[in-house]
């Protein structure tokens, strides 16, 4: 199921903006204190390093990515969701907009 809100949430309305405007998220801490991400790729192809282990769920749109030891490219579309583990990188290819809630921890 594709989550379509987030409640009980504080979303830090200054946008993190990345490789020059490809990639622009929100970072929303719940009141838990869980931290996440929403966001959008547009059209690219991009190399992401992550601290700390993430999963990408796509909420529109679609992907090919490739994790880091890994030499096989894997897609994503809407209401799924790929796992990159802390201290690692992924390789992600956007040909339209890809639309995305990072989850940390």
């Amino acid at each position: 199921m594709i989550q379509a809100s987030i409640q009980n949430a504080h979303i830090h309305t200054k946008a993190n903006v990345f490789f020059d405007g490809k990639c622009v998220s929100h970072a929303i801490t719940l009141a838990d204190g869980t931290k996440k991400s929403v966001g959008v790729i547009l059209a690219s192809s991009l190399t992401f390093n992550t601290d700390a282990a993430e999963v990408m769920e796509c909420v529109y749109g679609e992907c090919t990515y490739k994790l880091a030891g890994s030499t096989q490219w894997l897609k994503s579309v809407a209401g799924e969701r790929f796992n990159v583990p802390a201290k690692s990188s992924f390789e992600i290819t956007v040909a339209d907009q890809y639309h995305y809630i990072c989850h940390f921890g």
